[in-house]
C-alpha cells in the first residue's frame, strides 16, 4: 500500500494558458521532508500553488492521499494541509495570541513548538521581528496537526540561527507526527540537513532528483546553476 500523501504525475503548471513547468512528477510519503530547490523563476512556487489548490494544472494531476484533487485550498486545508506561503501570513494588527485562535491553535501548542514565544503572546504580530513572526506562522500550521505540510521559502531574510530553528521543527513534525513535508528553501545546506530527498528544478522542469546524500556531492554544481540560471553537465545523472 502506498505511503504517499502528494504525488504529481505528469503535471504542467502556470498561469492562463502560460505553462511554466512541464511533465513533473514528484511524491511526497508520509514521515518524509522533501526538499526542492532551483534558482528564482525555475517554477518552484507554482508547483507549491498547484499542489495547494491556489492554481488549476493545465495537464497532469496532484493526488493527494491518493485521490485525484480538484477542490479548492480551503478543502485541502480541511483534509489535513498547511500551506506555509513565501509572504508571512500573520495577520499583522492582531497579538500573537490572538493570531493563534484565528488558526484554532491553542498558546499551549504554539509554545510547546516554540518555547520563544511564550512571553510574546500579548504583543502586536506587527511589533514582532522577521524570525518571530516566521515562528508563529509556522506555529499555526503545525499546531492544526497536519498530514501535509507545504512551506514556500520558510527562511526568506531570516538569519542562519532562525533558518535553523524553523528547519529543526519541520524535521520534528516528519519524525514525531507522521506529517508528509515538502520544502522549497534557497538556503540549500541548511535544507539539505533536514531533508530526505530532494528535487532539482531548473526552467520548469526536474532535472535531478535523489536523497539527500546523494544530491549533497553535487551542492556545487547546484549552487553554481541557482547563480547562473544554466543547467551544468553532469546535473541530471541523479535522477530517475
Amino acid at each position: 500500500m502506498s505511503n504517499a500523501v502528494i504525488e504529481c504525475e505528469n503535471l504542467t503548471i502556470g498561469y492562463g494558458a502560460t505553462p511554466v513547468g512541464r511533465d513533473l512528477n514528484l511524491v511526497v510519503n508520509a514521515g518524509e521532508v522533501v526538499c526542492m530547490l532551483g534558482a528564482n523563476g525555475a517554477g518552484k512556487t507554482t508547483t507549491m500553488l498547484t499542489i495547494a489548490g491556489e492554481l488549476p494544472p493545465l495537464a497532469g494531476e496532484v493526488r493527494l492521499h491518493g485521490k485525484k484533487v480538484t477542490s479548492p485550498t480551503f478543502k485541502r486545508a480541511k483534509s489535513g494541509m498547511s500551506f506555509v506561503t513565501e509572504e508571512r501570513s500573520v495577520i499583522m494588527s492582531l497579538t500573537a495570541a490572538e493570531n493563534l485562535r484565528v488558526a484554532r491553535v491553542s498558546e499551549d501548542k504554539a509554545i510547546s513548538l516554540f518555547p520563544e514565544l511564550a512571553p510574546l503572546m500579548k504583543r502586536t504580530a506587527g511589533l514582532l521581528s522577521g524570525g518571530e513572526q516566521q515562528m508563529l506562522t509556522l506555529a499555526r500550521a503545525l499546531g492544526r496537526d497536519p498530514r501535509i505540510l507545504l512551506a514556500d521559502e520558510l527562511s526568506l531574510g531570516l538569519a542562519p540561527i532562525i533558518v535553523e530553528r524553523l528547519l529543526k521543527a519541520v524535521r520534528a513534525a516528519a519524525d514525531e507526527q507522521g506529517v508528509g513535508v515538502l520544502l522549497v528553501e534557497q538556503h540549500i545546506r541548511q535544507a539539505l540537513t533536514v531533508a530526505d530527498r530532494v528535487y532539482v528544478v531548473q526552467r520548469g522542469k526536474i532535472v535531478m532528483s535523489g536523497t539527500a546524500a546523494e544530491v549533497s556531492q553535487d551542492i556545487e554544481k547546484i549552487e553554481r546553476a541557482y547563480l547562473s540560471g544554466v543547467v551544468e553537465e553532469g546535473l541530471q545523472e541523479i535522477s530517475g
